[in-house]
């Protein structure tokens, strides 16, 4: 639990030296999990900046995005996450607002001093040092236990809420399978995806929406890139809530449309593969095969810094808005596939390419 402690008394000391009040330099809301941080250049006008701390920090570190489109802070934001020396905290955002000021022609904040690394803080985290090499395999056993450990507190202390007992079960297992990838050496996946992807579950399993029943989650054999997600209400004043009512009764006796989330290792910077199992639903921009019609699910309209849940609330606003129905009696031949999907969904983005993606006027949402 030790890297756990450090990770609260760095953000701490973050919080003191660059309070919400700083000139140049803002802490603006800090947890063991995520870090959001603003960078005031000149004239007043800010950068507003995100990290998701992983599981593994720090031997591995933060994932850092921005919605801003400057060229400068894209760069730099990529080189801190793919950093392999000084993964920590305090490294990272003194080059961070090192570079920024550099950048902007500004004179750095004197608190800066107190965050500088050393070549004795590098080496104590464990990154390319002589101490890393010789780390033997109980070593490295005791390594993934701590780090399992720190992810378990992480859930205990969620500000999200308490995770029920079927999603600790869930995580568990999974953990568990990771754990074991890890040690064969044969890890599923990426590092990156696979933190983020733990995250996402223990978000959306201590959520409201979760709890109160308006959709649920299963992995596919425990596999956290393949999510089954349910979505069992959606806005009751729709034609869509009426048919999920009808849809729930005899003969058919289903809770919910079905749908299949695939991710892939480059996730969070890439958006999954989302389509629609069961049931057949006309309109409600669903694509033959069960592809969606979604810009936010391609990589031109998708940000690291969307949520699963945030995903699964806009597919149900995106049904509903396109009037989608279920399809009760559907013709023979219209069924849904997953090599369908990946068809219709390749030829969509393919004529949105050339042709753009259409944005309805304020008034229509």
């Amino acid at each position: 639990m030790a890297c756990l402690q450090k990770l609260r008394e760095d953000i701490a000391l973050l919080e003191r030296l660059f309070p919400k009040t700083h000139e140049r330099f803002q802490i603006v809301s800090a947890s063991i999990d995520e870090l959001e941080v603003k960078f005031v250049g000149t004239d007043g006008k800010s950068i507003q900046i995100c990290a998701n701390i992983q599981e593994n920090y720090p031997r591995e570190p933060p994932i850092w995005f921005s919605e801003s489109d400057d060229a400068i802070v894209t760069a730099l934001l990529e080189q801190l996450t793919q950093s392999q020396d000084g993964t920590g905290i305090l490294a990272q955002l003194h080059m961070l607002v090192l570079r920024l000021c550099t950048a902007h022609n500004l004179t750095a904040p004197t608190e800066l001093e107190a965050i500088a690394p050393s070549p004795l803080d590098e080496r104590d985290e464990g990154n390319g040092s002589e101490l890393e090499s010789t780390v033997d395999d109980d070593e490295e056993d005791d390594l993934m236990c701590e780090m399992e450990d720190v992810g378990a507190a992480r859930v205990e202390h969620s500000e999200d809420g308490l995770v029920p007992p079927e999603g600790l079960a869930v995580i568990t297992r999974v953990s568990q399978v990771q754990r074991q990838q890890h040690l064969k050496g044969a890890p599923a996946g990426s590092v990156t995806a696979s933190d983020r992807l733990m995250k996402e579950l223990k978000q959306i399993y201590s959520s409201d929406n979760y709890k109160n029943g308006v959709f649920s989650i299963e992995l596919e054999k425990d596999n956290l890139y393949e999510w089954n997600v349910k979505l069992k209400k959606v806005d009751e004043d729709s034609n869509l809530a009426t048919d999920l009512r009808q849809l729930a009764k005899p003969p058919h006796n289903k809770d919910g449309l079905l749908f299949q989330f695939i991710f892939g290792t480059s996730f969070p910077f890439e958006p999954p593969f989302v389509r629609l199992v069961s049931p057949v639903v006309t309109n409600g921009f669903v694509l033959s095969g069960g592809a969606l019609c979604m810009e936010l699910l391609t990589k031109q309209g998708w940000t690291a810094s969307y949520s699963v849940e945030s995903l699964i609330t806009q597919i149900s606003a995106t049904l509903v808005k396109g009037n989608a129905r279920i399809s009760f009696e559907p013709k023979n031949g219209n069924t849904y596939s997953l090599v369908k999907a990946q068809q219709s969904f390749k030829s969509l983005v393919h004529i949105h390419a050339k042709s753009g993606w259409y944005t309805p006027p304020k008034n229509e949402g």
